[in-house]
């Protein structure tokens, strides 16, 4: 029911399938994420004229709201919202642990307070196991602590803790049509992930998620982390970053030999107004576009460059028309996953350390400090 083929390896980027019961995944490839079964402004019928092959859905939000019981009832996440591709939960465990003040941790699980009305829950290994179950995505996540990369310490504790759990989700997982996979934790350092690579090996879960970064690191750190953290894992099944979408990291991370990704980046900005280009990030409420009747990317052959003008696009967001959220999102879905494209068939013919240099070479990084300054607001914005 789940097979891994590897096709070809270009350097340490891998060109792949990964078969599931909804269907192949073709990879590297990217996840739009679907936190509350719903990418958000889009509707499936655009995902699938996007060309997305994976997305994710949140198991925290998804059990405070419908509840993972109604979503079965309802015949699991692909009938419920009407999306017939393979799908994939994560375990809830980074939202717990992002409630800070609202939660509290012991080897047994995690108690914490939703965000919606404060009321007390608790998750466990085997609890987040039926959760997951009862959506029924084809892939599924171990419940894990996500602790801050740079504390030594700290990851020392959580990833006794999250070992821990790994056995007890492998032991209670019963769904054959759904893949659990394991997740390598550790922060930046070498020895505790390749401790936590091996100690999940040996669990042989059918495929292997790389936890942990882009959650206060730099990105040479982060870059550095998988150098080590990939060749460590099994070359026989799918390796997944969680939670890294920046064009420039995915690039860099496929050069380091992972599979496949999710996040909510492209999405997220494109509802600010920030839509991507081969050039890097546009702001497409700047006054230079006021006038501008080029489309948002000249080669682009989305909903939304094929139809509209930046000048118009412009007037949108400068409006607070919801109509901008729903057409920055669709370029911005097309634009990662026409890059996922080009990147498959770059290893396809054995030019991908070209493609990644030309890439890079072209596109514009946003500021370091600047991308640091917006995860503090965002960070300081979901405490109570």
């Amino acid at each position: 029911m789940f097979r891994f083929e590897l096709h070809k390896q270009d350097g340490l980027a891998r060109l792949s399938t990964f078969h599931t019961p909804h269907g192949p995944i073709e990879m590297p490839a990217f996840a739009p994420v679907g936190t509350l079964a719903n990418v958000k402004t889009l509707e499936p019928r655009d995902l699938y004229e996007a060309g997305a092959q994976l997305v994710l859905a949140n198991t925290y939000h998804l059990y405070l709201r419908p509840g993972h019981e109604l979503v079965a009832r309802r015949g699991g996440l692909h009938k419920f919202m009407a999306y017939d591709g393979p799908m994939l939960t994560d375990s809830g465990g980074f939202q717990v642990f992002s409630l800070a003040q609202q939660r509290r941790l012991d080897d047994d699980g995690v108690t914490f307070r939703s965000h919606i009305d404060g009321s007390v829950h608790r998750f466990t290994p085997e609890r987040v196991m039926e959760i997951e179950q009862a959506l029924g995505p084809d892939i599924a996540m171990v419940l894990d602590e996500c602790p801050p990369p740079l504390d030594r310490s700290y990851n020392e504790e959580a990833l006794r803790r999250t070992h821990l759990w790994a056995e007890r989700c492998r032991a209670v997982h019963s769904r054959e049509d759904q893949a659990l996979f394991g997740i390598v934790q550790g922060g930046i350092f070498e020895d505790l992930r390749l401790y936590s690579a091996a100690f999940l090996t040996q669990l042989n879960f059918p495929g292997y998620a790389i936890g942990g970064l882009a959650v206060g690191e730099t990105k040479e750190q982060m870059y550095a982390t998988l150098d080590f953290t990939c060749p460590a894992l099994p070359s026989d099944r799918p390796r997944y970053l969680m939670g890294v979408g920046t064009p420039e990291d995915i690039i860099e991370a496929v050069f380091r030999g992972v599979d496949f990704f999710d996040c909510v980046l492209p999405t997220r900005i494109a509802r600010n107004g920030q839509l991507l280009t081969p050039d890097g990030r546009m702001n497409m409420r700047n006054a230079q576009f006021a006038e501008d009747e080029r489309p948002v990317q000249e080669d682009c052959r989305c909903y939304t460059c094929s139809t509209f003008t930046r000048s118009y696009l412009r007037h949108l967001y400068k409006a607070g028309e919801i109509s901008a959220l729903r057409l920055g999102t669709i370029h911005n879905v097309t634009f990662m996953l026409s890059l996922m494209r080009e990147v498959r068939a770059a290893i396809a013919v054995g030019r991908f350390e070209q493609f990644r240099s030309t890439f890079l070479a072209r596109f514009r990084i946003t500021d370091q400090a600047t991308r640091h300054a917006q995860r503090e607001l965002r960070a300081a914005a979901r405490k109570p």
